[in-house]
């Protein structure tokens, strides 16, 4: 009986890792049910082939066997412990208690900093930066990674160039103002105690003589960064709580680079059309967005002119040559469709450069800032408590919100889901010992 109750009390361990939810549980359910299935095929071998074996092979003892020296001892301390039940259950107490009052002190993290022998610098520019002033950039920064003694080969891509160990990595859209240093770093065997983050670490603070090019430093995979997420309604609010949430970011001790995709904006020509003049001469905005599109970036395929050749057919691109686009009087000129005749696009619109964001991203169908912080080999959970605690996050304005995305998202839903099924397991076991002692204290 003692033996059937030890296996389902370790089942009941084991199992509830099985079911846990999210990523983490993909991982944990093949250990649940490997751990179960053995522990349950070890109670058929104690209840069918050991009883079997032993009739067979056991012989009676022919002397007897003093009992060892540490059962004496044991048995003296269980006495012990009958004779003082109170104090040996507040003993247990104090200790149960006492190891949770120890797992804040713990560091907390999702998955090991590697210590490869490769490491990535990803280099972006201000956006309307152009393809020479990228190789530039990149080229000075491969002459700095260079001087370091532990870099033996430095492969640059600029634009839409994709390189390092993972092909399969998800990456952005190719732009000019983009590049990537992909770095062999000397064996680990060879570095004396130095560690790839270490190393890391010393780029960081070369590159940092870079004038006006953002620099990220590593592969950005696990254990490598924190990405915290800013969301809300409002764009005009959450970009000015970004500025004081990464002014502060940047104040937390130890850790690498601060990058946010708040300061992400670019040059733009901003069309703004006099609705009531251009109904007064019947012009639409989609005339006049057609007619800005096809002079600047071309009109669709489906609407080219073809050249036809033997084999193939080229499409023939008129548009604007570039200084003609920079050139606003030269736009304003231009002839827009309407109802009684074309009309100049300046009569019926007003025309200006400006700046607006690169990019729009959301999160949940809201609008999101992402600021990702390199730990610099600083545990996970360490910095996202000290980011969480900052005044700009304690106190976000209405409508603002935070998240957390990437590993420390993955982080706690592992410590959710794990701490769901100690909770079952615990549960369980209990359930057994009432099956087993047929009473409930």
């Amino acid at each position: 009986l003692a033996v059937i109750a030890t296996t389902f009390t370790l089942i009941a361990v084991f199992l509830p890792t099985a079911f846990m939810s999210g990523v983490p549980g993909k991982f944990f359910v093949q250990f649940g049910w490997t751990a179960a299935i053995a522990v349950f095929f070890s109670l058929v071998v104690a209840r069918m082939l050991t009883p079997m074996m032993a009739a067979y092979l056991l012989r009676p003892p022919r002397k007897d066997h003093p009992q060892p020296r540490w059962m004496t001892v044991y048995l003296g301390w269980a006495q012990w412990c009958l004779r003082h039940r109170i104090a040996t259950t507040l003993a247990a107490a104090a200790f149960f208690f006492g190891s949770f009052a120890l797992v804040p002190l713990l560091p907390t993290g999702f998955l090991p900093p590697d210590d490869l022998s490769q490491t990535q610098v990803y280099i972006t520019l201000p956006p309307g930066s152009t393809f020479r002033q990228t190789l530039a950039t990149a080229e000075q920064a491969r002459a700095i990674v260079e001087r370091n003694p532990h870099v033996k080969l430095v492969y640059t891509a600029v634009g839409g160039g994709a390189a390092g160990s993972d092909p399969f990595a998800p990456r952005g859209a190719a732009e000019a103002r983009k590049a990537t240093l992909t770095i062999n770093l000397t064996a680990r065997g060879e570095r004396r105690g130095v560690s790839k983050q270490d190393i890391e670490r010393e780029l960081r603070e070369a590159l940092t003589a870079l004038p006006g090019a953002r620099i990220n430093v590593g592969f950005g995979g696990s254990a490598e960064k924190y990405i915290l997420v800013l969301a809300g309604e409002n764009g005009q609010t959450l970009a000015d709580h970004a500025r004081r949430v990464e002014r502060e970011l940047r104040t937390l001790p130890g850790i690498g680079n601060v990058t946010t995709t708040a300061s992400l904006v670019r040059p733009e020509l901003v069309v703004r059309p006099d609705f009531a003049r251009a109904a007064d001469l019947g012009v639409t905005s989609a005339a006049i967005a057609d007619t800005l599109r096809i002079a600047t970036a071309g009109d669709y395929d489906q609407g080219l002119a073809k050249l036809n050749l033997s084999q193939r057919q080229v499409p023939i691109v008129v548009k604007l040559p570039p200084d003609a686009r920079q050139d606003l009087a030269l736009l304003e000129r231009l002839a827009v469709p309407g109802k009684k005749g074309p009309v100049m696009l300046g009569n019926v619109a007003r025309i200006a450069i400006a700046s607006g964001p690169a990019e729009i991203d959301r999160y949940d169908r809201l609008r999101n800032i992402n600021f990702e912080i390199e730990l610099n080999g600083q545990p996970l959970g360490e910095i996202e408590k000290l980011a969480l605690a900052l005044p700009s996050l304690q106190n976000l304005p209405p409508g603002v919100s935070q998240t957390a995305v990437g590993d420390a998202e993955a982080m706690n839903e592992l410590f959710a889901s794990f701490g769901l099924a100690m909770a079952t397991g615990v549960l369980c076991i209990y359930i057994v010992l009432v099956l087993l002692f047929k009473d409930f204290v």
